[in-house]
């Protein structure tokens, strides 16, 4: 077993039945361009090669890229690139025969995932230019539940939000800590993303994250409280009347489109005052 580095957040994924799962989720195809972030040692790799087109695979550590060309690199659909997912620009970096990926599988690092996830699906102020047709990421099990959970939900938050406006969010299956080497000290699960064109855009993306911000920002408090450096709460309270929601409601209680309506109705608001 080939020795982890701490500074990249490195668990094996040792379990040949979470591998076979994880391929399935992803549905690949003989036409599918698959982009793997963070390959180690190559398991999940070594899996994806023969049903995809192609995997282009980007792997920080240098040790582990002399690795995998060592066991992978006479693939001729395999092509991997030596740098930081964050700072790479890959299609950039992409030749032919290889083109842009058309879906993401991989085993992320835990301590990137946000930024991770940001550069794939883009923000609610900006969205990514290029929409895969699915990511399938292995995460953190507590991060999984935040990204997938609903309104109402304890688990409910931002980062739901921020995701959910982009995605559809997927909880597909646990991947229990003893199924690495080393073992984390979180459970892990499998979600799978699937962006889609925006049902109900909102008619400014950059206010919109601005109150989802503030509206999250003490989850005990009420909206109106939380809210209340940008309008009053006795002004607040009609509107959230109007938009059928309650006087008493937490951020946590309003799903995506509501956090859509009541931003277009507070912007329509500051534009008559």
């Amino acid at each position: 077993m080939v020795k982890t580095r701490k500074q990249f957040g490195q668990h094996w994924l040792k379990s040949e039945k979470a591998l076979e799962k994880i391929v399935a989720t992803a549905q690949l195809h003989a036409t599918d361009r698959v982009l793997e972030i963070g390959p180690g040692t190559g398991v999940l790799t070594r899996q994806m090669l023969p049903q995809a087109h192609s995997v282009v695979a980007v792997e920080v550590d240098r040790d582990l890229c002399a690795l995998l060309a060592k066991k992978l690199g006479k693939a001729q659909n395999f092509l991997l690139l030596q740098g930081d997912f964050l700072t790479l620009d890959v299609n950039e970096l992409l030749v032919p025969p290889f083109e842009s990926p058309n879906k993401v599988v991989a085993n992320i690092p835990y301590n990137i995932t946000g930024p991770i996830i940001e550069k794939l699906l883009g923000t609610i102020a900006q969205p990514a230019a290029q929409s895969y047709e699915a990511i399938v990421l292995l995460v953190q099990k507590e991060v999984a539940l935040r990204i997938c959970a609903r309104a109402n939900n304890h688990n409910f938050g931002a980062l739901s939000v921020r995701v959910q406006y982009l995605a559809e969010a997927e909880f597909v299956f646990d991947v229990p800590a003893k199924a690495f080497q080393p073992p984390p000290k979180v459970d892990s699960a499998v979600i799978r993303l699937t962006p889609r064109p925006i049902a109900q855009p909102a008619k400014d993306p950059k206010h919109m994250a601005r109150i989802l911000k503030m509206g999250f920002a003490t989850r005990r408090k009420m909206l109106r409280n939380n809210l209340k450096s940008l309008i009053p709460p006795d002004d607040l309270n009609p509107i959230l009347e109007e938009l059928g929601l309650k006087a008493n409601d937490r951020a946590e209680n309003l799903n995506v489109e509501d956090w859509v309506r009541l931003s277009d109705r507070l912007l329509a608001d500051n534009a008559t005052n």
